[in-house]
Parts: structure tokens; sequence; C-alpha cells
């Protein structure tokens, strides 16, 4: 079969508690392992405002889960998300080898330190208030 790497990113419903949230994320994970995926890299957004309310709800729990798979398991993995009344919002996009590079320089922390390294320090000023300065 033919493995790709692919990012999913799914936006669960702010009235879990923080265990329910944790379990419907490993019944995902465990959902990518159990079909012959591997799991590449995961983070735990936590819960951020939405652009747009979504079901009446203002915020969501966001994880996004980064592995490899066959490509058939896509179908099986969105499914699983459309019968899940937890999940509000899912993405899954395939990565290119320019998606898979980037990942794993963000990952290592080579862009941080890059952005850091090109914006130049404020110069310090001085600023005296006197009698004749206004501010």
């Amino acid at each position: 079969m033919n493995k790709q790497q692919y990012e999913t990113v799914i936006i669960l419903t702010p009235v879990l508690s923080e265990q329910q949230m944790k379990d419907a994320v490993s019944g995902y994970r465990e959902l990518i392992t159990s079909n012959g995926g591997e799991m590449v890299h995961e983070e735990n957004w936590g819960l951020t405002k939405l652009a747009y309310p979504i079901q009446k709800k203002g915020t969501g729990f966001y994880h996004l889960f980064e592995f490899t798979a066959n490509t058939d398991f896509i179908k099986t993995f969105e499914l699983a998300f459309r019968r899940d009344e937890r999940v509000l919002r899912y993405l899954t996009v395939k990565l290119d080898k320019w998606g898979v590079d980037y990942n794993k320089r963000k990952r290592n922390g080579e862009l941080r330190s890059a952005a850091k390294e090109s914006k130049p320090a404020a110069p310090a000023v001085d600023v005296k208030v006197g009698e004749d300065t206004e501010l």
C-alpha cells in the first residue's frame, strides 16, 4: 500500500471536560495506530476562541495530529469524525515533501531561532521629561 504523510486538525466541542477531551484524542490516536498508521507528531493547542460560532459555540478544543498512513485510511478516519458529535470541525491535509520538511524544521526549533535572528533589536532611546517636553 501507498503510505503518505498527513496532518489533521480537529476542533472538539468546549462542553467536554478535560478528561473527556483526552479520551476522545486518545481514541483517534488509537484509530490511527490500529489501522497501520504511525504517529509522527501531536500537539494540543487547547481551548481557543473560534473565528465564528459553530453550533452556537464560540470556543473549541484544537488538536493536531501528524501521521503517516495508507491513502485508504483517510476515508475511515474522516468518517469517524463525522459520526462523533464531540467533533465540531476537522481538516486533513496530505503533506508534500516541502510540508514535511517545514514541519520537521518547526519541531526542531529552526524556524523560531531564524525569525529571532532576522529581527533587529529596537534601539534604546532615552527620553528626559522636562519643562519643554510634551507627552
